[in-house]
């Protein structure tokens, strides 16, 4: 894989910084492609963006006021329903008093709008009127989403099983719901085939233009704590968001606005956790992985893109990733839910990693809550 550069030279735009992680080719200028066309590699970035907090336009909407890391046109125009901007809400947790980033409350009630917008500004800006995305329910109805917002076509392909709601939420927005039947790597397979027959796969797991949305929410909590948090646990599928945040800490710690960056913790359901597996046993620790069912299907993903990435930030800042028991996932959602906070399962998943973690994690203690209770029925 490419090695990440600390920074990249200021006025770079976000494409002249991508590269293929495999051979190295340079993002093409046209299109949205998902893979590398030489290689069929995975696209990353060279090197990190900055962060100037002078650069903050506070005039700009939500993550948008970020402008300066997402190596955008200054002519571009956002694609934007005003994601971001999510509250901090302190809570007594087994004892202690902890912070829970609500992301549940973005536009569409998921994490992925901070995605979705760039993904969706980036498909206007290059005259995209057509997409097709794939998705266990949230990046879907986030990605529907913009897309209508921006004018731009969608069909979304999910698992025959994903929540009723979240269908309905697709569909609503104007997108071609796709059911397809079998697991979510059969979900996968079905979409590469449709874009292998021409169409652009605006796909959150292949694309790096999420991962500086994501970052956003790094930005935000600095913000709003006054300082880096000691710790943060994060549910983690694909695991983008846990890496966007750990560069987004980063890129503020060599800009000089923290010092350190987070303990970070990513939480995978045991029915289906490489992330942990890997993390706990390395490569071999994948043979025993399965795409089991579990009532966290936001984070079931057998094979995550990114997955050496991923680690890299858990590692660096002396994280890892915990395994949770199905039979823990609704205790833990009715748990929040007494505290005023009404999540899917697959965020429930943070309560008890807290149970299991937040003895030995230094404060501020920040659990992020990725997907909104009435996503689930």
């Amino acid at each position: 894989m490419t090695a990440i550069r600390r920074s990249s030279p200021a006025g770079q735009t976000t494409t002249s910084r991508v590269v293929c992680t495999n051979c190295g080719l340079p993002y093409p200028p046209d299109g949205l492609v998902f893979k590398c066309p030489a290689c069929g590699g995975l696209f990353d970035y060279a090197c990190l963006w900055t962060f100037d907090p002078a650069a903050v336009d506070r005039t700009r909407p939500g993550i948008f006021r970020y402008w300066q890391t997402y190596g955008l046109p200054p002519d571009a125009a956002p694609v934007s329903l005003g994601e971001g901007d999510t509250p901090l809400v302190w809570a007594q947790a087994y004892g202690r008093r902890v912070a829970f980033k609500c992301e549940f409350l973005n536009p569409t009630g998921s994490f992925k709008d901070r995605g979705s917008a760039l993904i969706a500004t980036w498909l206007q800006l290059r005259g995209i009127h057509r997409a097709i995305e794939d998705s266990s329910g949230n990046a879907g109805a986030s990605l529907a989403a913009y897309a209508a917002r921006a004018g731009i076509r969608a069909r979304v392909f999910v698992p025959a099983a994903a929540s009723g709601p979240k269908r309905v939420q697709i569909e609503a927005l104007g997108a071609e719901l796709i059911p397809v039947p079998g697991s979510r790597a059969d979900v996968t397979e079905a979409v590469r085939r449709e874009a292998e027959r021409g169409g652009t796969y605006a796909s959150h797991a292949a694309l790096p233009f999420n991962l500086p949305g994501y970052a956003s929410a790094a930005y935000e909590l600095v913000e709003q704590l006054g300082g880096a948090p000691g710790a943060l646990i994060v549910p983690a599928g694909q695991g983008g968001f846990l890496l966007g945040l750990g560069r987004g800490f980063d890129i503020l710690r060599i800009a000089g606005v923290i010092e350190r960056i987070p303990i970070l913790i990513g939480v995978q359901a045991r029915a289906c956790a490489p992330l942990w597996a890997l993390n706990t046993s390395g490569t071999s620790g994948l043979d025993s992985v399965t795409e089991g069912p579990t009532l966290a299907e936001g984070v079931r993903v057998r094979t995550p893109l990114r997955a050496k990435a991923v680690l890299q930030v858990v590692t660096a800042s002396g994280g890892t990733v915990l395994a949770v028991d199905e039979q823990e996932i609704l205790p833990g959602r009715r748990a929040l839910a007494r505290l005023g906070l009404y999540v899917e399962p697959t965020s429930a998943i943070v309560w008890p990693a807290l149970g299991e973690m937040l003895a030995t994690l230094p404060d501020p203690v920040v659990a992020v809550l990725t997907g909104s209770g009435y996503k689930f029925a």
